[in-house]
Order: C-alpha cells, then sequence, then structure tokens
C-alpha cells in the first residue's frame, strides 16, 4: 500500500501571512497553485474571518464570515475591504477605509488559508438520479475536497451530491441568504447524529435536525429539518465544504485531552501545516494552528474560527508541538487538552510522515 498519494501538499493547501501596505489593489502572491477557497483573518486586530471561494465568486458581496451567523457580503466590505480576484499564484485584494480593514492596512498583520479543488462539477439530478436536488461547485478527488452550492428546497431528508466519491468526513455548511443562519458542521467522529456550530462555542448537539440522522456516503449528504441545512422556504441558497481523509496530506479524527503538560499526542500520518481542533465535548473555541505563523515548537500561536480577537488576544497558551507524523499537546487549558474532554481536529499536511517513495519525513 502507498504511504501516500500527495507527495507535495503544496499543490493543494497552503497559508500565507502578509504585512499590510495600505496600496489597493494589492497582488498577494507565493502559492503554489490558484486558489478555489481562501480562509482570511486579521492577525493583530479584533477584525471577522473571512471564506470566498471560486463557486460564489470574488468580489464586494462574496464574503461570508465563519465567526458570524450573518448573510453573505453583510460586512461592510467597502469599509473594510475584499478579496477581489483568485489569481494563477494568490489573489488581488481591494483595500477599504477602515482602520482594521480586512486585508491590507499599513503595518497590519494577516494570515489566509488556501485550498484547490479545481475541477468544475455538475450534478443535474434529474439527469443522474443522484441525489434529490441539482448541485454544483468545484472538486478535487485527489485532494479530497469539494465546494459545493445547491438552493435548499425547504424539505427534510433532501440528499445534495457531493462530488468526492468517498464519504466524507467533515462538512462545514453555511445558509448564505437570506436567512441569518449558524454555520453547521458534520464530522465523522461524531456521526450525523450529532452537529457542532463553526461560529459557536458550544458542545456538540444530538439531534436530527441537521443531518437527519443519516451518515454521508460516497455521492451524497442528507440535510435535516432545520432552516439552516434546508432553508425556511424553498430557493434558499447553500454553500458547503466538504472533506475526505488522504493518507499523508489530510486527518479529521479525534483525541482525549489528558490535562497535563505532557499532553496527548496525535497521530496524524503526516507533519501538519494546519490544525483546527474543537472539543465537543465542553463549551469550548475552535482552535486555529499552523506552521507559517509557527514556524518552530512550541506552536503557541493562535485564532479562533468562533472568534474575531486578534492572535494577541489568546497569549502564549495551548501550546503543541508539531511534529513528523502528528501533534502533541503541550499545555492543560481546555481549549485544546482539557482533561477527560473529547475533541475533533482538521488538519492538513506540511509533508507525509513517508513519501511514496518510501522516504521518511524529518521533524522540524
Amino acid at each position: 500500500m502507498a504511504y501516500t498519494t500527495i507527495d507535495d501538499p503544496t499543490q493543494y493547501f497552503e497559508a500565507l501571512i502578509w504585512t499590510g501596505d495600505g496600496n489597493t489593489p494589492r497582488s498577494l502572491t507565493g502559492l503554489e497553485f490558484q486558489p478555489d477557497m481562501v480562509w482570511s483573518k486579521r492577525r493583530d486586530d479584533a477584525a471577522g474571518h473571512n471564506i470566498l471561494d471560486s463557486v460564489r465568486g470574488a468580489g464586494v458581496d462574496a464574503e461570508l464570515c465563519p465567526s458570524s451567523d450573518g448573510v453573505e457580503g453583510s460586512n461592510n466590505q467597502n469599509a473594510y475591504g475584499y478579496l477581489s480576484a483568485f489569481t494563477s499564484d494568490g489573489f488581488t485584494v481591494t483595500e477599504g477605509s477602515s482602520d482594521n480593514a480586512y486585508w491590507n492596512n499599513n503595518t497590519a498583520t494577516y494570515v489566509a488559508w488556501c485550498w484547490k479543488a479545481e475541477t468544475s462539477f455538475t450534478n443535474d439530478q434529474s439527469a443522474t438520479g443522484v441525489g434529490s436536488i441539482d448541485s454544483a461547485g468545484s472538486i478535487n478527488t485527489t485532494a479530497g475536497f469539494s465546494i459545493i452550492g445547491f438552493t435548499g428546497d425547504a424539505q427534510t431528508g433532501t440528499t445534495i451530491a457531493h462530488g468526492l466519491g468517498v464519504k466524507p468526513n467533515m462538512i462545514i455548511l453555511k445558509n448564505r441568504e437570506p436567512d441569518v443562519a449558524n454555520w453547521q458542521v458534520y464530522h465523522s467522529s461524531l456521526d450525523a447524529t450529532d452537529y457542532l456550530q463553526l461560529n459557536s462555542t458550544g458542545a456538540s448537539t444530538d439531534s436530527n435536525t441537521r443531518w437527519n440522522d443519516v451518515e454521508p456516503t460516497s455521492s451524497v449528504f442528507t440535510t435535516g429539518s432545520s432552516g439552516d441545512v434546508c432553508g425556511d422556504s424553498s430557493g434558499e441558497t447553500f454553500i458547503s465544504y466538504c472533506f475526505a481523509n488522504v493518507q499523508g496530506f489530510s486527518k479529521f479524527g479525534s483525541y482525549v485531552g489528558n490535562g497535563n503538560a505532557d499532553g496527548t499526542f496525535v497521530y496524524t500520518g503526516f507533519r501538519p501545516a494546519y490544525i483546527m481542533s474543537k472539543s465537543h465535548t465542553n463549551t469550548e473555541s475552535w482552535i486555529i494552528k499552523d506552521a507559517t505563523r509557527d514556524s518552530f515548537n512550541s506552536a503557541d500561536t493562535n485564532l479562533a474560527a468562533n472568534s474575531t480577537s486578534s492572535e494577541s488576544t489568546w497569549g502564549t497558551e495551548y501550546d503543541i508541538d508539531i511534529l513528523s507524523n502528528g501533534f502533541k499537546m503541550r499545555d492543560a487549558a481546555g481549549q485544546t487538552n482539557g482533561s477527560g474532554y473529547g475533541f475533533i481536529y482538521m488538519a492538513f499536511a506540511e509533508a507525509p510522515f513517508v513519501n511514496s517513495n518510501g522516504v521518511p519525513n524529518n521533524a522540524r
């Protein structure tokens, strides 16, 4: 069995960091691919996260904010700035007038986590018989990632084609408009009986209203009765980000904290470039770490998906070591390693533990 199908993870996922210069427009480059999903955050100031993708398109009204239940484009992007175009090795930003602008304020610091989907996907339900409604987007079966848009039918038990060809291990879904709605999260470690919300610190909830208590299949995922996943009325629009485990590149798993500085070790099969974790048993934040902001151990620079807070607000708690084959907790904090707390995580590789030629990866 091959150790990995992806020897160079930077072809499919990378993080960019930059310091703003106040110019507009500004081209940010350095990626090994044209991104299809960009998740950004201003690091030095209390400012909202932003997600844009090539399926919905770039532009002043296209942002969605993971730390908010707001509708698409609900922030004042003329004041805060916006991503105006996806380019072959990055993206272009247009700066706003606000002092806490989201993209390129002079001397401000930023991070963007970027994924490649690449291949156009369309499912005409009446022609394929897959799913109960039409869906369309962009997919990358090699990297186990798809961006899928659909129009809700306000029905319980709707099935939506995701294009991955394997069962998703994680789905992040948002009602784009017209309703204010929380971000809904499915994770295979919890099963379809439970859900989490990306913009909330809440523990997982046992309910059939989000995923209808039906596990995703290799072709579709199922939504329940909540308007957050199917719409309060027919015609509301949705976007979903679907991820599947890919050996040596991505992992969506779980662990139990031990509340100790000699903390839990989590095996991923690669040296992580990015980790987002959340306690599903306790009220805690979604903590994001990456090897670009923290280029050596311990990794103690934190952002939270559900919070607008800056990095400095989080201080130097929640330390972890990023290792050649996973990550290890180095702090007793409840956010990442509470004693007996259950956690779920998503992680993407900087390098596989062993490449396709059998060559092992070095620790950093």
